[in-house]
């Protein structure tokens, strides 16, 4: 018997060899193996969802991270209260807004002249008077926002620039703001409606002396530069801090019928939604004062201000796309394209390292990006297969030997040389296509978050975890990409519920509604919120959007 074993355990040199080669090729595909991200269980669970439900709702669901029990983030820290706080004066280095970099302590001086020449040039009043806000994103709607708010006074913003007659007409300002080039259309619209009353306009830039001719006696047309050297040149005048439960601006929005909305948005509304907004990012992959912001959203709107002020309490350097602007001289459309995308070079900030940018910004860059990699004809399919391979273990990266050889260079040929510093993109404003998800992360190879967003809430509702990089291609509507559980500071239900559905296994599919410290109210009372009496009192707020909520925690805009 011995003999026969001994027959079979017989070696030679190539069968040596080839169990080395075996065993080297086992280890090197178990090291060399790319680990995942971020762990699948939290994957697996990325709501808290409560125990009991009521009929045709579903349970309460809340951010894993929060949980049921956890205090909802009201503030970035401890010190912010109202958005005077957001400009730190520990923070002494400067940072580049838009064209202009600035320290904070010089940002700081500039609102507290500005709120003085205006209370002193404009006679507006705190706690009284309102002023209409018509700029497009800068630094001078910064200025003008904090300065306002600083001194209680009200200030009225438009998400699109063809609800300006009638919120004129229906909230008659007692000061308006403004760009120079849009003086003419300004007052041809005083001048329809009430020639009577008296109105103040400041203006950004120079203006035209045949501009200048037009202005009827009753109307004061002051420079916004001539209204902060009024400032410097006297003492500053303080008012009494406002409170974060005042409210400091309504940001106007139309709905889908047609109708248009105000959403009134308290100082803690906001501090709540920079909360929400730097919360999108992990605390491995903070933001420091060393990133660069770039925003596709307008200023004008609840979303597109939380992630400015975000920037401008980082310390971060901000600017806009060119799709952000809501005013122009003459009628003109701005494509969210790969044009559009690059468009914050023509301001002098470092290479942007977050882009916060609308679903056809993402797509139309990740396809031009994937079209110039397909060039490389012969190593593309080689490098497809390996970054997919790698996406589906639950791991990216742009340093790998792929990366080098085929997708750098057609990242740098499509956007730049500064490509290298990007390190996250977040997409909001719109439904993603759940196709373009896998491209965009072997195009870009960086952290990609899909939120959700509403005019009423400063900060997103609900936003999928960065290093989420799951797909799941056969689903029958995997056709919208998924946005996620909600943020860090909103709780939210469904109403409309099918029961049977429900207690059989299916996923929950309803009306959303929300509730948390980032969301606003309406101005005035529409049709358009339409809550029930028990969940008005709850403080519920349905935001006509229709959702599906998935096994593992995450929602999907349905319609």
């Amino acid at each position: 018997m011995s003999s026969i074993a001994a027959e079979y355990l017989v070696t030679d040199d190539l069968t040596i060899l080839l169990g080395l080669i075996a065993a080297t090729v086992f280890l090197l595909n178990n090291l060399y193996k790319p680990q995942p991200l971020v762990h699948p269980i939290l994957l697996g669970r990325q709501s808290d969802v409560g125990r009991v439900r009521n009929p045709g709702e579903s349970a309460i669901y809340r951010n894993y991270g929060t949980g049921l029990m956890g205090r909802f983030p009201l503030r970035p820290t401890k010190d912010v209260h109202i958005l005077a706080d957001f400009i730190r004066s520990e923070a002494e280095s400067a940072r580049t807004l838009w064209s202009t970099r600035l320290t904070n302590h010089t940002l700081q001086d500039r609102v507290a002249s500005f709120g003085t020449g205006l209370l002193r040039l404009a006679n507006l009043r705190p706690q009284q008077s309102r002023v209409l806000v018509l700029l497009n994103d800068g630094l001078e709607f910064i200025i003008s926002d904090l300065a306002l708010a600083s001194h209680s006074i009200l200030s009225h913003t438009l998400s699109c620039s063809k609800l300006l007659s009638y919120v004129l007409e229906s909230f008659p300002p007692d000061a308006i703001i403004t760009h120079a080039s849009l003086l003419p259309s300004i007052l041809e619209l005083i001048y329809d409606g009430d020639r009577t009353g008296n109105h103040t306009i400041i203006v950004v830039g120079e203006t035209t002396p045949k501009d200048m001719a037009s202005v009827a006696s009753n109307i004061k047309v002051l420079n916004f530069a001539e209204v902060e050297r009024e400032g410097v040149r006297v003492p500053k005048v303080n008012s009494p801090l406002p409170n974060p439960s005042d409210v400091f601006t309504v940001s106007f929005f139309e709905t889908e019928t047609g109708h248009v909305q105000g959403a009134q948005l308290t100082h803690e509304n906001m501090t709540a939604g920079v909360a929400a907004v730097r919360a999108l990012f992990p605390m491995s992959h903070a933001l420091s004062p060393l990133d660069t912001l770039v925003s596709a959203h307008s200023l004008s709107t609840s979303y597109g201000r939380s992630i400015a002020y975000t920037a401008i309490f980082e310390g971060t350097s901000f600017a806009s796309l060119a799709s952000s602007k809501v005013y122009h001289p003459e009628e003109m459309t701005i494509e969210n394209d790969v044009e559009d995308t690059l468009s914050s070079n023509v301001y002098p900030i470092p290479s942007p390292t977050i882009l916060f940018v609308k679903p056809s910004n993402l797509e139309s860059t990740v396809t031009a990006i994937i079209r110039k990699a397909t060039e490389s004809f012969v190593l593309y399919p080689f490098a497809r297969r390996h970054k997919v391979a790698s996406i589906n273990e639950g791991f990216i990266t742009k340093e790998s030997l792929w990366d080098r050889l085929v997708f750098d260079g057609a990242r740098a040929k499509i956007i730049g040389d500064g490509v290298g510093s990007l390190r996250g993109v977040v997409v909001s404003g719109g439904p993603l296509n759940a196709a373009i998800m896998t491209p965009a992360r072997i195009a870009l190879s960086i952290p990609i978050v899909n939120s959700f967003t509403h005019p009423l809430v400063p900060g997103p509702v609900l936003a999928s975890h960065p290093l989420d990089l799951q797909d799941f291609p056969g689903l029958k509507d995997s056709l919208v990409a998924h946005v996620g559980p909600p943020s860090v500071n909103i709780e939210a239900k469904l109403v409309g519920l099918d029961d049977k559905k429900v207690e059989g296994g299916a996923d929950p599919v309803g009306n959303l509604l929300i509730r948390g410290p980032s969301v606003g109210k309406l101005l005035g009372n529409d049709d358009y919120v339409s809550i029930p009496s028990d969940d008005d009192k709850e403080g519920w707020v349905a935001l006509g959007a229709r959702v599906k909520v998935q096994s593992n925690g995450a929602f999907k805009i349905i319609s």
